[in-house]
């Protein structure tokens, strides 16, 4: 009887077991994430960061500016483009630039630099991490006494704070020229009604709304495209160079993910 019992128990217990593993499963993820970006942020304020940090600003920032240039000055175009056509019908042309400036600066220009940032930066960033600690240079670090998280993590965790919000900023910019051109130059609007709706609807409150999803979009991506990497080694379903490879694909779709969910809070909570 007890053998019988002990065998349903294990039955009925199995599915709720299976069950309860995912969300225990995350909110250990997550807490290790949290503890994981504390420690990096902390260890920015040490000395000797200043070059790392220009570095890094360098290679995400700098180098990132000619994809966000193109993709922000298409954006620009397709939204003057589909937003004209649209407004033509309720007679309000004239609000173009309007339109075109706010989806810009409030969401469009934010989500789309921080996912083009992702794409090429944030996917380098956790492969060239992997790959220290499968070919054991992190643990190298370690033994000659270096902090690998103040090496490696917390100079990228700066760089990504200073340099979303300049990149977001550019991207606003020349998706607004690319407006212009699509309205102006194009479709015949006129210029002057064009740059005078810009100016008069986007306030501080609209960009400095737009710096703050940067912000939040810089500390999500280098926090989890670093996290990724540096702990590749430790994937249950593979080893090695493979694992490097899956923990990239995951951490860039997680990235995205969590962009879009963090521009839905933070939008909530600014409105």
């Amino acid at each position: 009887m007890e053998m019988k019992s002990s065998e349903q128990k294990g039955i009925f217990s199995s599915p709720i077991t299976t069950l309860g593993k995912a969300p225990l499963g995350w909110v250990d993820e997550l807490g290790a994430v949290a503890i994981f970006l504390s420690r990096a942020f902390l260890r920015i304020f040490r000395p000797k960061q200043v070059s790392s940090i220009i570095q890094q600003i360098y290679y995400i920032g700098a180098k990132s500016a000619n994809i966000v240039m193109l993709v922000g000055f298409f954006t620009g175009m397709v939204l003057g483009l589909q937003l004209y056509h649209t407004l033509v019908k309720f007679g309000s042309a004239g609000v173009l630039g309007s339109a075109v400036a706010l989806s810009l600066v409030r969401e469009l220009g934010p989500v789309l630099t921080a996912i083009m940032i992702t794409a090429r930066a944030g996917s380098s960033m956790t492969t060239e991490i992997g790959i220290q600690r499968i070919s054991e240079q992190i643990d190298a670090l370690s033994t000659m006494r270096i902090d690998p998280l103040r090496y490696l993590i917390s100079p990228r965790l700066a760089a990504s704070i200073i340099s979303f919000p300049l990149l977001t900023a550019l991207f606003d910019i020349i998706g607004i020229i690319g407006g212009y051109i699509s309205g102006v130059m194009l479709l015949g609007l006129d210029s002057g009604t064009y740059f005078y709706r810009v100016q008069s609807s986007v306030g501080m409150e609209d960009i400095n709304g737009g710096f703050v999803k940067a912000v939040v979009f810089a500390v999500i991506v280098s926090t989890i495209c670093s996290f990724k990497g540096y702990f590749a080694h430790m994937r249950k379903d593979s080893y090695g160079a493979k694992a490097v490879g899956l923990s990239t694909t995951s951490a860039v779709v997680v990235s995205c993910a969590l962009i879009l969910v963090g521009d839905y809070v933070v939008t909530y909570f600014l409105m």
